[in-house]
């Protein structure tokens, strides 16, 4: 996936709109540990628009699990993916709340670390 390039929009990557089926792990404001299944919206390599029936407050940080195929395509291919990610959104849908997350690490892609295009310095008038 290739980063944004549109200044009007702050997202730093292209978001893919897929449901995609999710666990989120955390821990409750009193400590007490929590699984939760949920739903992916849209996802990009870093972060995503997740729907969840349990309120989280904004700067929660879980754990997010992809199960990935049943059957690993090789030795490398794990059958699921763990993400840690920080709630930086929190909005309430018709029927659940709405979690926008920012990844800890940038999604990788294949074998490497996706990254966004280098930021140029513009050029000294001197």
């Amino acid at each position: 996936m290739k980063p944004i390039k549109s200044g009007k929009d702050r997202r730093r990557w292209e978001r893919l709109p897929l449901a995609i089926p999710v666990f989120v792990r955390g821990i409750e404001p009193n400590g007490k540990q929590f699984i939760e299944f949920a739903t992916a919206l849209d996802i990009s390599v870093g972060g995503a628009l997740l729907a969840i029936q349990r309120h989280l407050p904004p700067g929660s940080r879980i754990m997010l699990e992809i199960p990935c195929t049943p059957v690993p395509l090789s030795k490398e291919t794990s059958q699921k993916q763990n993400f840690r990610a920080k709630l930086v959104r929190v909005s309430k849908g018709d029927d659940c709340h709405l979690l926008g997350l920012k990844f800890h690490r940038p999604m990788s892609v294949g074998t490497k670390v996706a990254k966004p295009a280098a930021r140029r310095k513009s050029a000294s008038s001197m």
